[in-house]
């Protein structure tokens, strides 16, 4: 491949904006001539071999700035990052420029080869890669400081230079999505493949989870409905539905590893070989040398981070988990009470104050859900992970233990101290609608209504203004620039985790939970549809094989379903007078299904392939022509 990048030495005249840079208002000159500088240098100099073009508009004091690529210079970052493509025999394979003839749909003069998504995905990575070489500091900055190997775009998003760094849309592009995706109601399955080609892997796999998700709780609706018409008061009949939720929550995550690996097998990531991963932005310390990359970075004592781990954050996250158990003995004092005026006075009024109290133990689990969040990142970052992958799965913990307690300490307290079926019945109705109705009201309508205000006001501006350049494209990045950032799949996951929390461990009492999961993920596929298309801006691809600790996340609470739907059964009066003698004997028998369901269940965790057979074919004939390559160099 080095021999290629001398063919970049003419540069294309055809300049197709694809990155916005947005650098802070007064930054000085020397600075902007320095940085633009190495984006435009060849590799050999230490630069990044991209095009870079201000962009001309009425604001004179906006520094911003539009990054692009030649055609020739993308499939060489194609091959840099190991992007995977199919060949014209139907194989995947890692391209590589030399033989990218052999690749599907390949041609010399068809730009569309490579995806917006892919080459914008490539500019972020040789954008990240530029790296410090004999500079001691950003030139005019004398305290943001520089060693060698240093990521320079980093030191500048952390010295405050650097505002942001953001995809274009592509309006042809994203009116054609918006049309497929959600521009008509209809039944039917969402362009994946066009969503990954737009927005990048991570994002298509969750819109596939999503709808897979959705499709797998329709049987348990199905079920529901009539064990809601007919068997309301009767909890007795509720065994059956435990025993087949005990399924279904196996059933289905076992069959969403093998639709992941198709999908992801299909678009290429499946194959993609792990990159190194660089130290996150905010990781700060002494400089040393890395031991594996014999560079020179920031170094941090794992010792101090235990401390920070264990004698602060833990301590904290134990506080937040009192308060919160707490704030649930208020809700049930709460709920004493209105059950006593309920029985003073017996009117329609009294009747509905009956749910008030749920409904505010809702708003308010959300209220502390999301204060706690802020913490939690905030602990997070102060622990000061050098990894970005190890700061996520610190902060998932944090976040998903708190969240659990929060939603489901009440369920358990009413299901298992107070034995109060009723109540648990209508605690669980409360909080899961509640719930549903206040995300999507936070997630999606009021950024999409403060977006279409801004946008509104920045039409306005943009008519007013008079400038030689392409108005529409400086009218798109002054738009896109004061979007919202997506700030990734996080919370959407979280939310789809509760409620499987809610449907796999409490549906038998509460049959509907299922029906109305399913109305809420299909206005859910909707209004993340559109919250993605014209409330944020476009999020950088990233490639993904699945969807990473949230199915172990997944996989745990199927877990606790199983051991809560045991003792929900043996609670019943059916079992219960199986045993009319001896509670010693019942306990043994539950604790006994109980452990047989589980080791059933990792029993088919173990027998279900992940991979579907076609595919481990395909994967070890590849790896063994790998082995056959090496072997013959």
């Amino acid at each position: 491949m080095a021999e290629s990048w001398s063919f970049l030495d003419h540069p294309e005249t055809n300049f197709r904006p694809l990155v916005v840079i947005e650098l802070a208002k007064g930054t000085k000159k020397e600075t902007i001539e320095w940085f633009t500088k190495r984006i435009v240098d060849k590799k050999a100099n230490g630069g990044a071999q991209l095009l870079v073009k201000p962009l001309v508009g009425e604001n004179k004091d906006e520094n911003i700035y539009l990054v692009g690529a030649s055609y020739l210079r993308l499939l060489l970052g194609a091959e840099t990052v190991g992007l995977v493509k199919e060949c014209s025999d139907n194989s995947m394979r890692t391209f590589t420029y030399r033989s990218r003839k052999t690749f599907k749909d390949f041609a010399d003069d068809n730009h569309s080869f490579l995806t917006m998504a892919e080459c914008q995905y490539i500019i972020k990575h040789e954008l990240e890669n530029l790296r410090a070489k004999d500079e001691k500091m950003i030139p005019g900055y004398p305290q943001a400081k520089l060693y060698p190997g240093k990521s320079i775009v980093r030191r500048l998003l952390t010295s405050g230079i650097l505002v942001q760094i953001f995809p274009l849309h592509d309006k042809e592009e994203l009116k054609k999505l918006r049309h497929s995706w959600y521009g008509q109601v209809k039944i039917g399955y969402q362009p994946l493949d066009e969503i990954r080609s737009y927005f990048g892997e991570t994002i298509a796999l969750y819109f596939g989870f999503l709808e897979y998700f959705t499709f797998a709780l329709i049987p348990m609706a199905v079920i529901g409905i009539p064990y809601y018409v007919f068997a309301w008061e009767d909890y007795d009949k509720y065994v059956m539905f435990a025993a087949f939720n005990l399924l279904w929550s196996t059933v289905i995550l076992e069959v969403w590893k093998r639709i992941c690996a198709i999908n992801t097998y299909h678009w290429g990531t499946l194959l993609m070989k792990r990159q190194f991963e660089e130290p996150r932005p905010g990781f700060h310390g002494v400089l040393g040398i890395n031991p594996v990359t014999g560079r020179e970075e920031p170094m941090y004592s794992s010792i101090k981070r235990q401390i920070r781990i264990y004698l602060v954050s833990l301590p904290f996250v134990c506080l937040c988990l009192y308060i919160s158990m707490h704030v649930m003995m208020i809700y049930f004092d709460l709920e004493q009470w209105a059950l006593d005026y309920h029985e003073e006075n017996g009117s329609n009024f009294s009747s509905l104050m009956l749910f008030v109290p749920s409904v505010i133990y809702a708003v308010v689990i959300e209220i502390m859900n999301r204060i706690y969040r802020y913490a939690a990142e905030f602990l997070t970052s102060w622990e000061n992970h050098r990894l970005e992958s190890s700061y996520q799965n610190h902060l998932i913990l944090k976040v998903l233990v708190f969240n659990f307690l929060n939603c489901f300490a009440s369920l358990f307290y009413i299901a298992f101290v107070l034995f109060d079926m009723k109540l648990l019945r209508q605690s669980l109705a409360t909080l899961l609608i509640t719930s549903q109705i206040l995300n999507q009201f936070a997630e999606s309508l009021l950024p999409y209504w403060l977006q279409k205000r801004h946008k509104k006001r920045m039409k306005k501006l943009m008519c007013s203004l008079k400038t030689e350049s392409d108005l529409s494209l400086v009218e798109q990045v002054n738009l896109e620039k004061d979007m919202g950032t997506y700030l990734g799949t996080f919370d959407d996951y979280l939310e789809l985790f509760l409620q499987f929390g809610y449907v796999s461990i409490f549906s038998c009492v509460y049959p509907l939970a299922a029906v109305f999961a399913v109305l809420n993920n299909i206005t859910e596929i909707y209004s993340d549809a559109l919250k993605m298309c014209r409330v944020y801006q476009r999020p950088f691809a990233e490639p993904t094989a699945n969807i990473g600790v949230w199915q172990l996340a997944f996989e745990t609470m199927s877990v606790i379903s199983v051991v809560t739907n045991c003792i929900l059964i043996g609670m019943s009066p059916q079992v219960n007078a199986l045993f009319p003698d001896s509670k010693t004997d019942l306990v043994l028998t539950v604790a006994l299904v109980e452990h047989l369901l589980l080791a059933m269940k990792f029993i088919m965790a173990f027998v279900i392939p992940d991979k579907p057979k076609d595919i481990q074919v395909k994967l070890a004939k590849l790896e063994f022509e790998s082995l056959e390559a090496l072997k013959q160099q």
